[in-house]
């Protein structure tokens, strides 16, 4: 069931249609819960046993660390008056500790099926060419393993919520019906947002009345995600397979162009595929985070990913980043810098204090290049992304001075707009590790652009790629109208464009909703003969 299917259409309108005239408003949620299993059994049904499996075990879990702080407490109460400091301290200690084991044991049971099932095929072939190049006569069988739609979403939301409970962020829901929807939520699973508890759980549970400026929001939003899907990403995929079926064959001109289309095709399939989740809940009374905010527009590496993805980014920060940076470890790599001879100096100063924080960011970075596909060009993503941040980060004071040398005003709109091209060209240089087959085939992309272009052939070459002139037209018409859209809300962060338009006059409004309907319609790719496209992010 895709989400730019009649059928889910059918779905949406039916589950919105039950929920808002359900009798008890008190157990509104259960057709949610009902919506979001019927969902996934019709998608995935083969594989409804992890989705299951990760609920309750979490779920138990939850509860469990919270009956051993109650009882902790209740113990730490009754022996208040014959307990000196330190056997209270040694008591919390040991409370801690079976907190955190019994905290350990789900996050590592849930995220090791998920790395099994994602990774051991690669790992076990990694490790027999290892071994074959080494003249090892030994072979790791693979397995028919397939991946359970939703899988990184689901697991992450969920080891998040049992992290906010074992640092007593949240308190654990006592419903495994309540808490099986805040993990099954159906816009949400096939490709995120990924949500956290405190955000999206009592949106989920409390009772909604139909709203219908809500209702038109969020099909308006739903409208805009299947203009960027159907019109824009699905068309330049064609263009891009072409490339990928025979990628040895082209030239580093055509190859540069298909990287930079595949730029345009990966923004407007997930944010389209994140617009239509977004807009569905809208409808339904629920808001999900947002996860991008004009990525196109950063002025460095940072901010890009600041604005791309930006679920994931929250979640590596707080599960991750956070506690490998504030970790006892860092901190006294921090301290043995700044007691060197070399931590004394300006320069080492600045190492000592933002070291630790550039280490915990290239891990980070080597994560996410490892969550969005088992394969080594990710890892190569990964360090790239991560290498780009850990060196500005380090280098920021060299570059600062350096601007000042040559009287470069950091403030000017002309400054802005360079470092909104240097951000855009480093992205580019990541999305080869993207596209490629492999990390060696990434390499030699790169080498490609850089040494082989050939403007001569590549008009054959770009004309060849299963697109007419007139869908090339279209894709630059529809690119700039996206860069047009992007300004104004970048212009106007504060209020959406879809509030703006409630203040425009009916028959402007409705015109443009008209004309959007007309665009997919006439414009967008589908119907009988064409294999629709899968969302870029349904795979992970």
């Amino acid at each position: 069931m895709s989400y730019t299917s009649l059928n889910f259409a059918l779905f949406v309108c039916i589950t919105a249609l039950v929920y808002f005239l359900f009798p008890v408003k008190k157990y509104q949620w259960t057709v949610l819960l009902a919506a979001s299993y019927v969902f996934y059994l019709f998608v995935g049904y083969k594989h409804a046993f992890f989705l299951l499996f990760t609920t309750v075990s979490v779920y138990a879990t939850a509860l469990v660390i919270d009956r051993i702080a109650v009882r902790g407490q209740e113990q730490l109460k009754a022996h208040k008056e014959d307990w000196d400091k330190a056997q209270k301290k040694a008591f919390r200690t040991q409370i801690k500790q079976k907190k955190r084991s019994v905290m350990l044991l789900a996050v590592i049971v849930n995220l090791a099926i998920l790395c099994f099932l994602k990774y051991y095929n690669f790992l076990a072939g990694s490790l027999n060419d290892l071994l074959g190049a080494g003249g090892i006569r030994f072979s790791a069988p693979t397995l028919r393993l397939l991946l359970p739609l939703g899988i990184s979403f689901y697991t992450f939301q969920a080891v998040g919520y049992v992290l906010d409970v074992y640092n007593e962020k949240v308190q654990p829901e006592r419903n495994v019906f309540k808490f099986a929807l805040f993990v099954s939520f159906f816009p949400q699973i096939v490709q995120g947002p990924i949500s956290f508890y405190s955000q999206l759980a009592h949106q989920l549970y409390e009772p909604h009345r139909f709203e219908y400026t809500r209702a038109k929001h969020g099909c308006e939003l739903i409208l805009w995600g299947l203009f960027k899907k159907l019109v824009i990403a699905d068309r330049a995929l064609i263009a891009i397979n072409a490339v990928l079926d025979q990628y040895i064959n082209f030239g580093g001109t055509t190859l540069t162009f298909t990287i930079l289309l595949y730029a345009l095709q990966l923004y407007t399939d997930f944010s389209g595929g994140i617009d239509i989740s977004r807009g569905v809940a809208q409808i339904l009374g629920i808001d999900m985070v947002q996860n991008f905010k004009r990525p196109y527009f950063a002025t460095d590496i940072n901010d890009y990913w600041r604005r791309w993805h930006i679920s994931l980014g929250a979640w590596m920060k707080e599960y991750v980043f956070y506690p490998l940076a504030l970790s006892k470890r860092f901190a006294a790599l921090s301290k043995k810098i700044k007691a060197s001879r070399f931590g004394s100096t300006p320069a080492g100063n600045h190492v000592a204090r933002v070291l630790p924080t550039s280490i915990a960011s290239l891990i980070v970075f080597l994560l996410v290049g490892a969550w969005h596909g088992a394969n080594w060009k990710y890892i190569g993503f990964g360090l790239w992304n991560g290498g780009v941040i850990m060196v500005s980060t380090l280098m920021e004071p060299l570059f600062v001075k350096l601007a000042e040398k040559l009287r470069i005003n950091t403030k000017t709109m002309f400054f802005r707009l360079f470092q909104m091209l240097r951000t855009f060209l480093i992205v580019l240089v990541g999305y080869v590790f993207d596209v490629a087959p492999t990390l060696t085939d990434a390499l030699r992309t790169l080498w490609r652009m850089l040494v082989r272009q050939n403007f001569a052939a590549a008009g054959a070459e770009i004309a060849g790629l299963g697109l007419t002139g007139k869908d090339y037209w279209l894709l630059g018409i529809c690119t700039l109208f996206l860069l047009v859209v992007s300004i104004l809300q970048e212009r106007s962060a504060d209020v959406s464009l879809r509030e703006k338009l409630d203040q425009k006059p009916f028959i402007l409004r409705y015109a443009l909703l008209f004309v959007g309907i007309l665009a997919i319609v006439i414009f967008g790719i589908y119907g009988p003969g064409y294999n629709p496209a899968d969302f870029v992010y349904m795979q992970f």
